[in-house]
């Protein structure tokens, strides 16, 4: 029988907020994290807004002398690891260090780093380069440094798989503990990607709002007037244990992590498979690996990036996974909020749908205000809701057709 598996930690660096909790409160309140682009400047190029943090002291966290030796990713993977730690009660001990592990996924890992050497390389020649630019810009350092923070001796290792990178380290995580090959792991997704090269390359692609005018209102999922997402930045981290591990030290327990399903598009390097093929049968996937159909899912919490195809796509492919039943889902994008932190999204939506679980509240869709024929689910438009959720699904797919689906239930017991 396999072992039950469920979230006793949440910790999570937002755009909305320097914690799990700030930031569900500004979820469910319908804030905005957009706005102008404050770390370099950004007058010359076609996008200048994004989501960034809001005040964050890495100092807080990390002795001064060790975070220059660390990518601002880093600084993020360690805080949220951290506020995790404290939140799910083991500061104290309660656990074996040999038997709990990290699984930290990054998609583009230490790029501030890679962009800051290069320009040292080029205007002050190779032996200038910073001796630490190799473990500061390498994609499993958040995980790395969280392994040696927190004194984790178990698996640990790094998901590197663009938007799902989150998703997939959670996945991976929660299949290692439900096969007894640890008790606990840390696990969610790291990104900080505002800098010059990032906003340069997705505003050349297409792919970013280029709302300039109005940052609050850029990142507006499957409303018809949707131009692209907007660029986030931060961790989201939660701590997954063995249900009977979790009982025997009184944890509070969040949610349960019942399923995960991954596959590819095998389509395009960027563009999602028509009709979200991929998609689906990663929906299908996490549902059959939960023991679930689809009649139990009450709500999805959406990829909804709010590019032209992705949401067409996804709505596609919900329609598809749950016939008639798609069309009393709940399905909103939380995105539309924190904007799109790439390879940290999977840690930071999974935290906001285990709290959808345990509150019975589901975060809004902001800025849905002209509907898209194609896009014709609930939304959650505007304002968060009031409602039982017993099982959800959490969305994530990334650029060469990686697609990573998570279940949870509320736990009962």
């Amino acid at each position: 029988m396999s072992r039950r598996v469920v979230i006793t930690g949440l910790g999570a660096v937002t755009p909305l907020g320097l914690s799990a909790q700030e930031s569900w409160e500004s979820l469910l309140a319908g804030k905005s994290g957009a706005g102008e682009i404050t770390q370099f400047d950004a007058s010359a190029f076609a996008v200048r807004i994004a989501c960034e943090l809001p005040g964050f002291d890495v100092e807080q966290f990390i002795d001064k002398r060790e975070a220059r030796k660390m990518d601002p990713c880093t600084h993020y993977g360690v805080a949220a690891s951290q506020m995790a730690w404290k939140d799910a009660g083991f500061e104290d001990g309660g656990y074996d260090a040999d038997r709990a592990g990290v699984l930290i996924g990054s998609g583009v890992g230490g790029i501030h780093t890679v962009e800051e050497q290069h320009t040292v390389f080029m205007e002050k020649g190779p032996r200038r380069i910073s001796p630490f630019f190799i473990p500061m810009m390498i994609a499993d350092m958040p995980s790395g440094a969280v392994s040696i923070d927190l004194g984790l001796k178990g698996p640990n290792f790094a998901s590197v798989s663009a938007c799902a990178s989150g998703a997939h380290a959670v996945g991976v995580a929660f299949h290692t503990v439900r096969r007894g090959d640890a008790d606990v792991m840390v696990a969610g997704g790291a990104e900080a990607a505002i800098c010059p090269m990032a906003v340069g390359g997705f505003a050349n692609m297409k792919a970013i709002s280029a709302r300039n005018d109005e940052p609050e209102r850029a990142s507006r999922p499957f409303d018809a007037e949707r131009d692209g997402f907007v660029l986030g930045e931060g961790a989201g981290i939660v701590v997954l244990e063995e249900l009977e591990h979790a009982k025997a030290r009184g944890a509070h327990i969040v949610a349960e992590i019942v399923g995960f399903g991954a596959t590819s598009d095998a389509f395009h390097i960027t563009a999602p498979a028509p009709g979200g093929e991929g998609a689906a049968r990663a929906m299908k996937e996490a549902m059959r690996d939960a023991g679930l159909v689809p009649g139990d899912i009450d709500y999805i919490n959406a990829h909804g990036t709010s590019t032209p195809l992705n949401d067409k796509y996804e709505t596609a492919a919900v329609k598809s996974v749950f016939g008639d039943h798609a069309a009393e889902l709940a399905v909103s994008s939380t995105k539309s909020m924190t904007g799109h932190l790439l390879g940290a999204a999977g840690g930071v939506e999974l935290i906001f749908t285990a709290l959808t679980l345990e509150s019975s509240v589901i975060p809004p869709t902001i800025n849905y205000d002209t509907p898209d024929p194609e896009c014709d689910l609930d939304y959650v438009p505007n304002q968060a809701r009031e409602t039982q959720v017993t099982a959800a699904l959490s969305n994530s797919f990334g650029f060469g057709g990686h697609n990573a689906v998570l279940a949870a239930r509320r736990f009962e017991g």
